[in-house]
């Protein structure tokens, strides 16, 4: 009887849904994204806020061309517009500029990624140092310093 309940338990608890990721993070009108699945094909870039709050922010897509940010508590895509230059020390393979521009209706979004490949990183390399630059219509740019890693397909 206890191991049926302690499996049942178990269970559930490997069922719980993720936290609900922050609508806003150390007062900035950019929020969590959530859990993001790796590209059926290519690369993806996944960055981490690094003030007080650390949570999943932005989510680039090297094959699909998009960055996927959450702005006033709404999670959208945004279709890269221009890239600028190749990734610091890294050969482009991984279908990233050191600067990308993306945009979507009246807002534009610049990341900038210094990126190190590791050799025990087979498929991806670090984002050591990023910063994502948010310019909406009407409203005060934002600028957050970012973090995190690539991972690609196999």
């Amino acid at each position: 009887m206890i191991p049926a309940f302690l499996f049942a338990l178990a269970g559930s608890a490997a069922l719980a849904a993720d936290p609900p990721p922050p609508v806003s993070i150390d007062g900035y009108p950019i929020g969590g994204i959530g859990r993001q699945a790796l590209p059926a094909k290519g690369c993806a870039a996944y960055l981490f806020s690094t003030g007080a709050t650390r949570t999943l922010v932005a989510m680039a897509g090297a094959e699909a061309g998009t960055l996927r940010i959450a702005l006033d508590g709404q999670v959208r895509d945004y279709a890269r517009a221009d890239r600028v230059g190749g990734v610091q020390g890294v050969a482009t393979d991984l279908g990233f500029a050191g600067q990308m521009r993306y945009a979507r209706a009246g807002t534009a979004a610049t990341l900038t990624m210094t990126v190190e490949r590791r050799a025990d990183l087979a498929q991806g390399a670090i984002v050591s140092d990023a910063t994502l630059l948010v310019e909406r219509d009407g409203k005060d740019g934002i600028i957050m310093p970012l973090a995190g890693m690539i991972g690609c397909a196999g």
